[in-house]
């Protein structure tokens, strides 16, 4: 029997002149600092194992220091999962629990956000000899009724926020080799159908079906090709088809203590938004998805759904600088995998990606980086700031 007990305490201060969007004219940068205090329990047996983890995420400042309570509704159950063992290999986990998979594009524990991502779902998990399955079920409720399974998932006024499904049903396959590693993966989400208003949920529901593989072969020591290809079909509203792609190629190379790398991302999109019957703009739906396209996270963070897509170029070095630090460098060109309008020119941008780790003790990190995004006209046009800061 193994109980441990571990706290997660992540203060984090951010500038951000631009971060997400343009900034428009006028308009002064954001400063705060944002903190994550995070208690872990976990309790593993032979056949048995629980982890609960309960979280405070808030800014310093927004709760009055002599206040009776804390209003700003800041605190929250981050996982709550048990898991039995039974026969050979055999397993399933139920509750909360981050479902993170493969390099994070499509299901993700999205740790960059304070307050990470959950999933309340039963799983099946099968893992031997090199083969690991994955079989996941989850139905949401907005609480206890006697009467229908109607799902209001009003997310901040967005009723059918690509994160508030009402039912999930996937399937994850991987398997390693010597020098390969190949994984699948199907997933079904169903989104309660609206009415006219766009908002009130009625009978009937919407299903969405995102598929596809990542693959990773390592020919040689230091060497590493890695490449995504996915597809999503099936309905995107009641009246609206979805059907999308995303393809990724990535080469890195460490021969030492440096590495560098390469790669390719574009996830198809969208010119006129659906008025033709069909949504054609890829959508990653529960990745992590500041890990891509650029920390500046113009994209697809909360942001740039149903739009024109991306094409993404870039290069990356991480360079050793010390026995407990390291130097990320890299550089990103972003164009539109669709037109934004006559006579309008693709290309978007260029980013700069800078961080610095420090390890300072066994136990605590010391981050710091600083991003840059050189936007042209057309990402002027793409976000709606025609005169930006």
């Amino acid at each position: 029997q193994e109980l441990s007990i571990d706290a997660d305490i992540r203060p984090r201060l951010e500038y951000l002149n631009g971060f997400g969007s343009l900034l428009p004219d006028g308009v002064d940068a954001g400063l705060f600092v944002q903190q994550r205090s995070r208690l872990k329990f976990g309790y593993t047996t032979d056949k048995f194992s629980t982890y609960l983890s309960v979280q405070d995420v808030s800014v310093w400042g927004d709760t009055p220091q002599i206040a009776a309570a804390d209003n700003n509704n800041s605190f929250s159950l981050a996982q709550a999962w048990i898991d039995f063992k039974f026969g050979s290999g055999w397993s399933t986990k139920l509750g909360r629990q981050a479902l993170s998979y493969d390099d994070q594009r499509i299901f993700g524990g999205l740790d960059w956000a304070m307050q990470g991502r959950f999933h309340d779902a039963a799983l099946l998990k099968y893992s031997k000899e090199g083969f690991k399955f994955d079989l996941g079920v989850a139905f949401n409720q907005n609480g206890v009724s006697r009467q229908t399974t109607l799902f209001d998932p009003n997310n901040a006024g967005n009723a059918r926020a690509v994160f508030d499904y009402k039912g999930m049903v996937y399937a994850w396959l991987h398997k390693d080799w010597e020098k390969f590693s190949a994984s699948v993966l199907v997933a079904n989400n169903s989104y309660q159908n609206l009415g006219d208003d766009g908002q009130t949920p009625v009978d009937g529901n919407v299903n969405r079906q995102t598929f596809g593989t990542h693959l990773v072969a390592k020919p040689t020591k230091g060497l590493s090709i890695a490449a995504n290809v996915y597809g999503q079909t099936g309905e995107f509203t009641e009246d609206i088809d979805l059907s999308a792609y995303n393809a990724m190629l990535e080469v890195t190379y460490k021969p030492g203590k440096t590495l560098f790398g390469l790669g390719f991302e574009t996830l198809s999109g969208d010119e006129n938004g659906g008025t033709d019957g069909e949504i054609e703009s890829f959508f990653p739906i529960f990745g992590t998805n500041h890990k891509f396209n650029g920390y500046m996270d113009y994209f697809y963070v909360g942001n740039h759904a149903n739009n024109v897509g991306l094409n993404d170029i870039y290069a990356k070095t991480v360079i050793k600088t010390g026995e407990k630090s390291s130097l990320l460098l890299k550089a990103h060109y972003f164009s539109g995998a669709e037109s934004l309008g006559d006579n309008v020119d693709d290309y978007l941008g260029t980013e700069i990606d800078i961080v610095f780790t420090q390890k300072l003790l066994a136990f605590a990190t010391l981050k710091i980086g600083y991003s840059h995004m050189f936007a042209s006209d057309s990402m002027e046009i793409l976000k709606g700031v025609p005169e930006p800061a």
